[in-house]
């Protein structure tokens, strides 16, 4: 136990906690001595990855349950913090996922995307929360850009889309006499559009102002 919490980074009376609450798995037992895998870390870091993200230890414990219990992952999305969103959370095995990326699921990249909220995890079972970002970025992989760099892009990305966020919300509270959170569910498509439209038009000027890079002359034996 006291080599997990080592691990992990948190105190050996936490680690107890989290046993007494029933957010981790029970150790396997040979005799007196329990054994701890990466399964009980996986589970501890994203724990910590949920709280830093505003969760309650109620809710982590709920999710906790719903991995265990098999639900269906179209019911995780307000667990995992989503809400009411489009996105599709996806249940993969961790040889899935390796197979999406190519090689590039690294112990860096997966805190990473803890980090960032992309995935939960807990024993043999990993959540990523959104479909579309899945797909995404697994391309890009297949693209030949490395993982890394694209979850910090994300990261970066995340940073204009919550100031975009507030911003169309705050226009749409103070000039719809309409229940707030109706109103953003109603308006949400318009925003979109707009958000859209304005990134198209960008990386058009960005294509006209950048120079346009040659391939690379061939040359043969004479």
């Amino acid at each position: 136990m006291e080599e997990l919490a080592e691990a992990a980074g948190i105190p050996v009376r936490t680690l107890r906690f989290y046993r007494e609450r029933k957010l981790l798995p029970p150790p396997r037992r040979e005799g007196r001595i329990a054994w701890y895998d990466d399964h009980h870390l996986a589970r501890l870091r994203t724990i910590a990855a949920l709280l830093e993200r505003g969760h309650t230890l109620g809710g982590i414990a709920e999710l906790t349950a719903a991995f265990e219990s098999g639900r269906d992952v179209s019911q995780l999305g307000e667990l995992l913090g989503i809400g009411w969103s489009e996105e599709t959370p996806v249940r993969l095995t961790p040889e899935a996922l390796a197979d999406h990326f190519e090689g590039e699921v690294t112990p860096e990249n997966l805190a990473a995307s803890l980090d960032l909220g992309y995935i939960a995890t807990d024993g043999d079972a990993i959540v990523h929360v959104s479909r579309r970002l899945l797909e995404v970025s697994s391309a890009l992989v297949r693209e030949g850009v490395p993982l890394a760099a694209v979850l910090e892009a994300g990261r970066r990305v995340r940073e204009h889309a919550d100031a975009l966020a507030a911003l169309f919300t705050e226009l749409i509270t103070t000039h719809i006499d309409e229940d707030d959170e109706v109103a953003v569910a109603r308006l949400r498509p318009l925003a979109k559009s707009v958000v859209e439209a304005e990134l198209t038009m960008a990386m058009d000027r960005l294509h006209q102002q950048r120079p346009h890079r040659r391939p690379p002359t061939q040359t043969t034996d004479s």
